[in-house]
């Protein structure tokens, strides 16, 4: 399993997968922690939550220079990635009490009411993008609930795996609450089936959650799902046309592309299109690329190349469909996996920048005649995790939101994950919830507690 950096193309470590008795023995060793996690009491277990977002604040600067060396990540944006998480663990510290607490339900019994208690040992498969904060919006709310985590991350990010193991570690949190386990994907089936493994989530492609969700489901074990995205950003008429601009470029280059709820599909209606369409090319041109750990660059290289490669077949095979290349679509004689901000006109269902889900900085301009075209152009999708729609008329955007088929509708705003707010999709891009007090029950038994009313006899 080795670490390659996605601007030079060097390797710089290389980590030996871990063997089947050393998988056995941490899962073993994870049940075991998890009995006694399960009695410790909220209070202890904040504490030590708080701690770990005290780790993460002190540790930010070197754990975004591991991003960037290992998946590409802006120093800039890696930092405020660690930020995020830290603030996760503390939001969880805050409230998971709260958000689980005994709930008594007025029935005929003496004394009825519903406990959320952890179920046990939840494994976590990962991806690459957000090493860190996609592992910590997991990792928080499960821990806090009381359960043990088991981590299989993204292959060619085992430094950043290995590293939030050690944060909650330097917390103080008991060994083997969490746990990072070094294995290739082909060898995820019997971790999910392994009898002390209670439920999974998995953060990933629409294929890799019909696979994972094929096999929790055939064990009857309980999965969460947030998988790819063909986000829908609708620009209306009466939209303020510079901040939907701005918005949209900034949203289809965060990450370099590489994020599920990144935009990637303008419905643009008719009587803006072509203004809007000017302004977001030139937007788009006035982009710097650059190493990761240069200060004045807006853009970096992509993962990895193949993932470069995959999405210039795809724009290549738009282009060939009928798209208009405006800018881009050209790999540069870069030494990493560098692909240019690109932007495609002219796009209609059918087309692969349409109909698939384009993980790098493409942005896919589309027609829309008016409101209610927008709408059903925005919902002829596959996937449904997030949107965004641009209006002045705060009625119109409500009643609009209703309509959309997505996880969420942000209006004015680009779309974004908040330990405050639930955070998932529909159709192809999963089930369950993460964040906010949803994601915080996903992972527990929801238990009926009934105490019979006294006997008159």
């Amino acid at each position: 399993m080795q670490s390659v950096n996605p601007h030079s193309q060097q390797q710089f470590a290389s980590y030996d997968p871990y063997d089947d008795s050393q998988v056995e023995r941490l899962i073993t060793a994870a049940d075991g922690a998890f009995q006694g996690w399960r009695g410790t009491s909220f209070a202890a277990r904040a504490a030590l939550m708080r701690a770990a977002a005290r780790v993460l604040r002190r540790r930010a600067e070197e754990l975004a220079a591991l991003m960037a060396a290992e998946m590409g990540k802006v120093l800039k944006d890696g930092v405020a990635e660690i930020g995020k998480c830290a603030d996760c663990c503390d939001f969880y510290a805050d409230n998971a009490e709260k958000f689980l607490a005994d709930r008594r339900i007025a029935t005929d019994a003496a004394h009825s009411y519903v406990a959320c208690d952890p179920l046990g040992v939840i494994l976590a498969v990962m991806p690459w993008n957000f090493p860190f904060w996609q592992v910590f919006r997991f990792a928080a709310p499960s821990l806090m609930a009381g359960n043990v985590g088991l981590l299989k991350h993204a292959s060619n990010v085992c430094g950043c795996a290995l590293a939030i193991q050690d944060i909650f570690e330097q917390a103080g949190f008991p060994p083997h609450v969490f746990t990072t386990l070094l294995v290739e994907g082909s060898r995820v089936e019997p971790i999910i089936r392994h009898r002390l493994v209670r439920a999974v989530t998995l953060t990933g492609s629409t294929p890799a959650g019909r696979s994972v969700a094929g096999i929790a489901g055939s064990e009857l074990k309980k999965s969460v799902l947030e998988l790819g995205g063909s986000d829908a950003y609708i620009v209306l008429e009466d939209a303020d046309l510079a901040l939907a601009v701005q918005t949209c470029v900034k949203s289809r280059l965060v990450n370099g592309g590489q994020s599920c709820i990144a935009a990637k599909r303008f419905i643009v209606v008719r009587p803006v299109l072509e203004e809007f369409t000017r302004r977001y090319v030139e937007a788009f041109n006035a982009v710097r690329i650059g190493e990761p750990t240069d200060a004045q660059s807006d853009f970096r290289p992509m993962a990895r190349l193949d993932l470069r490669d995959e999405v210039h077949a795809q724009v290549c095979k738009s282009v060939a469909q009928g798209a208009l290349l405006l800018t881009g679509g050209t790999i540069p004689d870069l030494p990493g996996a560098y692909y240019p901000p690109t932007v495609l006109g002219g796009v209609r269902p059918g087309m692969t920048a349409f109909d698939e889900e384009i993980f790098g900085p493409v942005a896919a301009i589309i027609a829309a005649d008016d409101e209610a075209h927008a709408i059903a152009l925005a919902n002829r999708s596959d996937f449904g995790l997030g949107s965004a729609l641009f209006t002045s008329d705060k009625a119109k955007a409500d009643r609009i939101a209703r309509q959309i088929d997505a996880g969420c509708v942000f209006v004015n705003a680009l779309v974004k994950s908040d330990a405050r707010l639930p955070f998932g999709g529909v159709k192809h891009s999963g089930y369950g919830r993460e964040l906010s007090s949803f994601g915080i029950q996903e992972f527990v038994n929801i238990k009926t507690v009934y105490h019979a009313a006294a006997s008159k006899t």
